[in-house]
């Protein structure tokens, strides 16, 4: 396999992957672009072979990125791409709903296993409780500290109702692929112990070159159509 065939890129360029057994999509590039910035310990739950990951940090230089995941080998890929991109990560392997822990963070990304049937060959979490990934997500965070989240909105009521008494200044953004009038996917981004309440925004398409091509952040894109 050629170098360019070896290697593909996110965010325009920014972030270098090698191609491996799991490939990010661009629900790692949304996840990434909703995290807030200022963030200095991130923890990743289910964080893969690190497309996430690695896309936060390009945005937050000086980031702490701890990652967690059920599978040794998506770790062994991650290790090798944060390699690749310079950048520090401690990985843990375990299931973030059977981690002992007492340490606390500013902010938890998560793309949660939310789909459901037969386990895919690359090893990654299926079939998973979300009420309890998400509750244990929470757990982690330090209090006034964020969660970001993408899903599918088939499963946005196990998240919301797992962040009930806990989270608040609740943010809501729907993607579109090929419908435009049916969300694809979720992001959710919350923050812990506050009682704000909720925001839904109109939504954006799943393709949207400035987050995609350009890798600006959410707010940033929101800020530049007049959203805030």
């Amino acid at each position: 396999m050629s170098e360019k065939q070896a290697i593909f890129t996110l965010m325009g360029g920014r972030v270098r992957m090698h191609r491996g057994r799991y490939n990010p999509t661009s629900d790692a590039v949304w996840l990434a672009a909703f995290a807030p910035r200022g963030m200095i310990k991130v923890l990743d739950v289910g964080i893969g072979t690190g497309g996430a990951s690695l896309c936060v940090m390009a945005n937050n230089p000086g980031t702490e990125l701890t990652g967690l995941d059920i599978s040794p080998e998506m770790l062994d890929e991650c290790a090798q791409n944060a390699i690749l991109n310079e950048h520090s990560v401690e990985l843990i392997n375990t299931d973030i709903t059977t981690w002992r822990t007492t340490r606390t963070f500013d902010l938890v990304i998560t793309n949660p296993p939310y789909f459901r049937g037969t386990p895919a060959k690359h090893n990654a979490h299926h079939n998973a409780d979300i009420t309890t990934w998400t509750r244990r997500c929470i757990a982690r965070i330090r209090p006034r500290g964020y969660i970001c989240i993408i899903i599918s909105p088939d499963r946005i009521t196990d998240v919301l109702g797992a962040m009930a008494g806990h989270c608040g200044d609740t943010e809501i953004l729907p993607l579109f692929g090929g419908n435009p009038h049916m969300a694809e996917r979720v992001l959710i981004r919350a923050r812990v112990g506050t009682r704000g309440g909720a925001r839904i925004w109109s939504g954006l398409p799943m393709n949207y070159p400035p987050i995609l091509r350009d890798g600006l952040t959410i707010d940033d894109v929101l800020t530049r159509l007049g959203w805030i």
